[in-house]
């Protein structure tokens, strides 16, 4: 079943009337329940505006976004579309809205007018999945970024939506941070949640089960990542680059150290590494 169907969709942004920012042009696909896809692309080809698209914070000038069969331009569905759809943000700051832990967390679930017995067992589950259950009684304030991260997520899982969607989440993390953030989001995978990561980091895309690359505006590949990435012309015309632990293997067999150049994540280099030693 599709989670997320995008059928013809345009958008643009109306600057002025001579300023008109065409963002996303005719796109069409489909993201199956129960899926891990990553988006990629470089600055203004279109994927934090279809990340918007996909809960209704925007509505195409053309063409449908069905969220589960639901129209997003339907006012009587949006708020189940947007009950479906949860999306974390860049700057985990600004995804705060209390000084304490717990009642961030709470802040969701109260706004959907859920029982307050349950909005306690919501907290206590959502803190658990990403690993911040005894931080409860604390400050936001205080964590580090990687954390505020995780925190954010866990206030958007508490309202138990079926989709969540990552839209450049992991940009302003440190290292660890980011590896933090990611193995949240593919626990809430493997437990069946469907999740969209939006990404400047091809080492985050190669963990999906589908990549798409965005151009302009437009889909321009799209399919398993290590099909996707190992289209070397394709991945540089659309102003891209391969996973971090390929770049460094194919600049390794350029000057002899021969480890391959199949598409590989930094594990699988240092394995090939230690091999030659």
């Amino acid at each position: 079943m599709s989670a997320i169907e995008l059928e013809n969709v345009y958008y643009s942004y109306v600057l002025s009337e001579d300023n008109i920012i065409k963002a996303v042009r005719g796109i069409s696909l489909k993201i199956e329940e129960g899926s891990f896809v990553a988006m990629v692309g470089h600055n203004g080809s279109g994927k934090s505006t279809i990340a918007k698209l996909l809960n209704g914070l925007l509505v195409p000038d053309y063409g449908k976004v069905r969220v589960f069969g639901m129209d997003t331009q339907d006012k009587e569905h949006i708020f189940d579309v947007r009950k479906s759809v949860g999306m974390v943000f860049q700057n985990p700051d600004n995804q705060m809205v209390a000084s304490i832990i717990e009642d961030d967390i709470a802040f969701g679930p109260e706004n959907l007018g859920i029982e307050r017995e349950e909005i306690i067992r919501r907290v206590d589950w959502a803190l658990d999945k990403v690993h911040m259950l005894e931080h409860k009684k604390g400050t936001p304030f205080k964590l580090s970024g990687g954390q505020k991260q995780r925190l954010a997520i866990a206030g958007i899982i508490a309202m138990k939506p079926k989709v969540i969607v990552f839209d450049e989440s992991t940009a302003m993390l440190d290292p660890q941070g980011r590896k933090e953030v990611m193995e949240v989001a593919h626990e809430l995978n493997k437990e069946g949640m469907t999740v969209i990561c939006i990404t400047h980091y091809m080492e985050e895309a190669l963990g999906a089960d589908r990549l798409i690359v965005l151009n302009d505006g437009k889909i321009a590949l799209d399919g398993k990542p290590k099909e996707v990435f190992s289209q070397y012309e394709k991945i540089k015309e659309n102003k891209i680059h391969v996973p971090l632990a390929t770049k460094i293997a194919i600049s390794l067999d350029d000057i002899g150290v021969k480890v391959g150049k199949d598409i590989m994540e930094k594990d699988e280099l240092v394995d090939k590494l230690c091999q030659l030693l």
